[in-house]
């Protein structure tokens, strides 16, 4: 992720100019489960029926919005292998769909922070409290991604991290620090307390785009 760094960065504040059509809804089909299963093994097969089974549970679309956020981290952390994109993908960066995440079972923090965001958005959480947080971590020495949820505007954000298992507040994970965020609306220039700065519209961000394509052919229709 880092050697994109710079070059992303200068993308993501320049003036982006279109809006990101918004997703449609989950539709997982046995046909589609017995392709995985045959590409991959009944464990990946599994793997989608259980996020299938969470996104249609009429509960979870009943309980609180931080019971979903917990609901959610603990799956996909609990149901996946962190590895780097150019193990996996044999690429320097890759931002893999959650179908594809959870078929191999492995993925790095943008997969996480990306199959997360969009699982909330089909439990019923607003997408403008949800960003796709950059970061700095300073424990590990790198650049990261994390996903951040706002209840509100001035909210200090909660942060969902594959790094540790609890969900807390931006305050206490000082081990971060932001850098920008975006989600399928916008892109702000990122900070610990509050929303941030917005900085225009994030349709522009190539890995995003082609992300939302390969969702689009793939079990989002």
């Amino acid at each position: 992720m880092d050697r994109y760094r710079s070059s992303l960065l200068v993308l993501l504040i320049t003036s982006l100019l279109f809006t990101l059509p918004g997703m449609a809804r989950l539709n997982i089909s046995e046909e589609l489960l017995v392709s995985i299963e045959a590409q991959y093994n009944r464990f990946a097969r599994e793997r989608v029926e259980g996020w299938r089974a969470l996104v249609d549970d009429p509960a979870n679309h009943t309980l609180s919005e931080k019971e979903k956020l917990e609901l959610v981290n603990k799956f996909f952390n609990s149901n996946v292998m962190f590895l780097n994109d150019i193990d996996l993908w044999q690429k320097n960066d890759y931002w893999a769909t959650p179908l594809e995440m959870l078929s191999i079972g492995a993925g790095d923090c943008e997969d996480y922070s990306i199959a997360k965001y969009f699982t909330l958005k089909e439990l019923g959480v607003d997408e403008e409290k949800l960003r796709i947080t950059y970061v700095k971590a300073t424990q590990i020495g790198q650049a990261h991604m994390v996903l951040t949820y706002f209840e509100t505007k001035r909210s200090i954000p909660l942060v969902l991290d594959n790094l540790i298992i609890d969900i807390k507040p931006a305050s206490q994970r000082g081990d971060l620090i932001p850098v920008y965020s975006f989600n399928g609306t916008g892109l702000w220039l990122a900070k610990s307390r509050g929303e941030g700065q917005r900085v225009g519209e994030a349709s522009k961000l190539s890995l995003w785009n082609d992300l939302e394509q390969r969702m689009q052919q793939q079990a989002i229709q």
